[in-house]
């Protein structure tokens, strides 16, 4: 199976509310991501939706090679805001083996996310064990705080 793309209106979906978030405007769990472009070092944000497993706090790409992911693995590290709140985090990939508990947590705490999963196409159900099958294949990065 391919990987999927993204559909045509995430991107301006995405644009939208990382401008409400400048503008201290938290669209519920959402937070928005920052980080230095792989290619380009301008900074590049994206929204995503952070939850905790064990007391930490993860967020997984809804797609295979998503540019967000691609920059966040090279900068390492990168400014996580949520309204107003803003803090420095660095960015660490779990490996697939690591990933698989993480995955398990993601459709029940990130129900959307689930559903974005099915809507690509990675999953037919959204399941936890659907979800955790794709360790090794999306990316699931842990937050950790910058002292």
């Amino acid at each position: 199976m391919s990987d999927p793309k993204p559909p045509r209106w995430l991107k301006p979906v995405n644009k939208v509310m990382v401008g409400l978030q400048k503008l201290g405007i938290p669209m519920g769990p959402p937070m928005v991501l920052t980080v230095p472009g792989r290619k380009s070092g301008q900074p590049r944000s994206t929204p995503m939706t952070p939850f905790t497993v064990d007391g930490q706090l993860y967020t997984v790409a809804g797609f295979p090679k998503a540019d967000w992911a691609l920059n966040a693995r090279a900068a390492g590290t990168g400014m996580l805001r949520h309204g107003r709140h803003e803090r420095p985090v660095r960015i660490v990939e779990l490996s697939a083996e690591a990933a698989r508990p993480v995955l398990r947590a993601f459709p029940v705490q990130v129900p959307v996310g689930a559903r974005f999963l099915k809507q690509a196409g990675l999953v037919d159900k959204g399941t936890p064990d659907e979800v955790e099958a794709l360790a090794g294949r999306i990316a699931v990065f842990r937050f950790d705080p910058v002292s």
